[in-house]
């Protein structure tokens, strides 16, 4: 008789300890969003296709932000940007973002090779603005940390042209 209850006291904590298991793997899982770290508040869209259309229809720039989960640059520059008030509150008010993890169909959006990190923009006219550039002349669309003012700037004047362009 003991022996049954020493069992059936085995069986019911290995039972409460894997549920509990379970319980606690899946909570630790943060949901994956749109955002993919590059700024929870901001609304993101899924496809480039999206983006355009709600560009277009808005009256808004798209920022298109190419980068890989497994690039040091890529990681390294998401999270200056997730911590930049002013490019959070500019993206979030002012254009349409998406960021994706591959390519587009567009070749407009790698004028200067398909590289990561690479951010370009594009009007509600639809038009891939390529004379947006960062500061490298040998890859033009991309950022570091320490370019945030460069990309400030740019955020900026894809904006400004926008108002002058109406």
């Amino acid at each position: 008789m003991m022996l049954h209850s020493a069992l059936a006291l085995s069986l019911l904590f290995i039972t409460v300890s894997f549920q509990l298991a379970i319980k606690i793997k899946k909570e630790k899982k943060s949901p994956q969003t749109l955002s993919r770290g590059w700024g929870d508040d901001i609304t993101w869209v899924q496809t480039y296709e999206e983006g355009l259309f709600h560009a277009h229809k808005r009256n808004k720039p798209l920022m298109v932000i190419h980068h890989l989960e497994n690039c040091q640059y890529s990681q390294a520059l998401k999270k200056v940007f997730a911590q930049n008030e002013e490019i959070q509150e500019m993206a979030q008010n002012n254009f349409i973002m998406l960021n994706l993890m591959h390519e587009t169909n567009d070749k407009n959006l790698s004028p200067d090779g398909q590289y990561v990190p690479r951010i370009m923009f594009v009007d509600p006219s639809l038009t891939v603005r390529a004379d947006i550039t960062g500061k490298y002349s040998n890859r033009l669309y991309t950022y570091e940390p320490q370019d945030l003012p460069v990309l400030i700037q740019n955020m900026k004047k894809a904006l400004r042209l926008i108002q002058s362009e109406l």
